[in-house]
């Protein structure tokens, strides 16, 4: 059951890439209520197979890098419904839909094995950690994937072609407005998350060294990027450009964290 709403949740959710686009080979409307349909459908079936390996495993599937991943791309995959439906257009859909299909497939073909459940105080912190962690990488995302679509449309302006990216994509003010609010949400869920990884590792002397650098170097990217935006006074295109960048990083150097780990860890 689970593999098969995991499968159902990909579909989808490339489908509604594929939705999102349509403008692109022919002249309509940018197709907002289908898609954010199509995303919620998505989400929806994503749920369910979370809901399936919960009841298969006895517990909500969380710690492991399958369970991991696929939780990551839920949550993402709720993060994009949102803004798209709050800022009624499609154009974040090309960059995360994809991605959140590349995590669910990932986690599909490792497995939804998880470790041993821990109860009590120890668990609720553990479990806090991971899911304000995933926020937060969820809003840094979103965040990375409006600043490539403003970089896209700004390049498009700027050579004066005004062709189907700048009738399709939605203005430069509201990419710009949604990594700014992103980018502060993802730092407060990534400070948060940190900050109970670091105190879980000292409370309980437990700790897997290249996913506390990882999560460190997200850290430091987000809050590079939430600096630059409300202290730095940065414009539009840097941090839009930064948050592309910075993200980049981070995910390859999360493949770079996964490894090089001996085992599995509890952390991120």
């Amino acid at each position: 059951m689970t593999a098969i709403a995991h499968f159902i949740a990909i579909s989808l959710y490339l489908g509604a890439a594929a939705l999102a686009a349509a403008p692109f080979a022919r002249p309509v409307p940018a197709p907002v209520t289908g898609v954010t349909r199509v995303l919620a459908l998505g989400v929806l079936a994503h749920a369910v197979a979370l809901l399936a390996a919960t009841h298969e495993l006895g517990h909500f599937p969380i710690t492991g890098l399958g369970p991991a991943l696929s939780f990551a791309g839920f949550v993402l995959a709720v993060t994009l419904l949102v803004v798209e439906c709050l800022a009624r257009e499609v154009s974040l859909t090309l960059a995360a839909a994809p991605l959140v299909a590349l995590c669910t497939v990932t986690a599909n073909l490792i497995g939804m094995q998880t470790l041993a459940p821990i109860d009590g105080a120890q668990g609720a912190w553990l479990t806090s950690h991971i899911a304000l962690s995933f926020a937060g990488i969820a809003a840094y995302a979103t965040a990375a994937a409006a600043g490539a679509v403003y970089l896209a449309e700004h390049r498009e302006l700027r050579s004066r072609r005004f062709g189907v990216l700048f009738r399709f994509f939605p203005p430069l003010e509201t990419l710009d407005r949604v990594n700014h609010l992103a980018s502060l949400g993802g730092w407060l869920g990534l400070t948060l998350g940190v900050a109970l990884a670091f105190a879980y590792s000292a409370a309980y002397g437990f700790g897997d060294l290249p996913q506390l650098i990882w999560g460190t170097a997200a850290w430091l990217g987000i809050t590079t990027l939430a600096v630059g935006r409300v202290l730095g006074g940065w414009r539009a295109r840097r941090a839009a450009l930064v948050a592309s960048l910075t993200f980049a990083a981070v995910v390859a150097l999360y493949v770079i964290a996964r490894l090089t780990v001996s085992g599995p860890g509890r952390f991120l």
